[in-house]
């Protein structure tokens, strides 16, 4: 490598930054150990060489202090990256019902539905629209339990063709049923109309407002989610990583312009 040029590693992904040089110093040689093979090489050159406009190095020891710089912040950076990741790992640990029933304490203890993946990952507008999905499914149970209770020779067929498609099929599981699978305390269903009512008020009008709990409160187990992911002995290590590259960085910038000084008062004599 030609004295005063410092190359970069290469940069999976991101361009060929081995041929890249850092001309902005002339004696730099920490820069090419400092950016790690799946890091932007050009990102950090950015940055280098805008300290080297700010702070004008001049001689290999300035050049050394403002690398020193450089590095410091480049590793605040990379140092955030893995606050970050230790974040979404976590969040992957604690996707259970545990989550939502620590968030909804105060609110209700009936939380074993509770979706903590869904809470986590649906937007507003997604949210938004499975509530409207579910007021329309509910309005068609409405309609089939009025059909239910006219009493009308045809009532039972009229209210299974009102029925939303899901919900119908959800009966048809119901009458697939054995009659040891139902508990001891449970009259097994039958194809008419008495039992379509006992189902959907017994069993489909509950689900109905259960699930419109679980998304009006997404945010509340959204939030939960996202502060049980927070790692604090992951993160007090790190904390302390960041105490020490805040030293060094004020240590070195300290250093560069105590240096800088002495050079300006020994030019001026």
């Amino acid at each position: 490598m030609p004295h005063g040029d410092i190359e970069l590693l290469p940069q999976p992904g991101g361009g060929n930054y081995a041929s890249a040089r850092l001309n902005a110093l002339k004696h730099g040689v920490l820069s090419q150990f400092t950016v790690l093979p799946w890091e932007d090489g050009a990102e950090y050159q950015a940055l280098l060489e805008a300290l080297v406009a700010e702070h004008k190095p001049q001689g290999p020891t300035e050049e050394h202090l403002v690398e020193e710089v450089a590095g410091a912040i480049w590793r605040k950076r990379r140092l955030r990256l893995g606050e970050s990741a230790a974040h979404h790992l976590a969040l992957t640990r604690r996707r259970d019902v545990e989550t939502a029933r620590a968030a909804l304490v105060h609110v209700t203890a009936d939380i074993d539905g509770a979706s903590v993946s869904d809470a986590i990952t649906a937007t507003e507008e997604q949210t938004a629209a499975e509530l409207a999905d579910l007021k329309s499914d509910q309005a068609m149970t409405d309609e089939a339990l009025r059909l239910l209770e006219s009493g009308s020779p045809i009532a039972y067929s009229r209210a299974l063709a009102a029925l939303h498609e899901g919900t119908r099929e959800w009966w048809e599981d119901q009458l697939t049923k054995e009659a040891d699978d139902y508990d001891e305390d449970e009259d097994p269903y039958c194809a008419d109309a008495a039992s379509l009512k006992r189902f959907l008020e017994g069993e489909v009008l509950p689900w109905y407002g259960k699930q419109q709990r679980e998304l009006n409160e997404r945010p509340l187990i959204r939030a939960q989610a996202f502060g049980d992911a927070v790692d604090t002995f992951q993160l007090t290590s790190l904390a302390r990583y960041e105490v020490h590259l805040d030293r060094k960085l004020e240590r070195t910038l300290s250093m560069l312009l105590k240096l800088q000084q002495l050079r300006g008062r020994d030019s001026s004599r």
